[in-house]
């Protein structure tokens, strides 16, 4: 059995949770979320937890998985999920432009990245970060990470977008012949 899967979800007050069939769909302050369960995983809600459970023993892997997925459902419609992306380089800097993120980061040409509908962000220009926030973990997750890859930062000087918990490896340059 998977130790993760077994844990029970605990339904914060305010938040609703249906299911129709394989279909979940969680309801809180912040908005709402739906997601298809497998056939193989059975959800059950009682009283003030939801349960999951295996429905034969292969299942054990999609148990795990299920649960951490609608426990972050339950996560994301009461509290949100953001990550911070700090731009480093002379020049670079993000302006927004509606829901349009502009970004200057040494091209020949600005990028403009339209968001994702559901997510936010945020920048601070002073500190040179992009803060994208949103209510489902996976596509705040896969936005933070299309605004790093069109500028990963290099190993040498350190410039381009990163994650602010991010750490850098950094080299060596070359040293001249003496």
């Amino acid at each position: 059995m998977s130790r993760i899967g077994k844990q029970p979800i605990s339904i914060a007050s305010g938040v609703k949770i249906s299911l129709d069939g394989k279909n979940i769909k969680v309801e809180g302050p912040k908005g709402h979320l739906e997601r298809i369960v497998h056939d193989r995983v059975e959800v059950k809600v009682e009283a003030d937890q939801l349960l999951v459970s295996p429905r034969d023993e292969k299942a054990n892997a999609l148990q795990g998985l299920t649960r951490s997925l609608i426990a972050n459902m339950v996560d994301g419609v009461t509290t949100g999920f953001k990550k911070v992306l700090e731009i480093n380089g002379v020049g670079y800097r993000a302006e927004m432009k509606g829901s349009t993120l502009n970004l200057s980061l040494g091209y020949s040409h600005p990028i403009e990245y339209p968001l994702p509908q559901g997510i936010d962000a945020e920048i601070d220009a002073k500190a040179n970060t992009i803060t994208v926030s949103g209510i489902d973990k996976e596509l705040v997750g896969a936005t933070a990470a299309k605004i790093r890859s069109f500028r990963q930062p290099e190993p040498y000087k350190g410039k381009g977008i990163k994650y602010s918990d991010e750490r850098i490896m950094r080299k060596a340059g070359k040293t001249g012949a003496a």
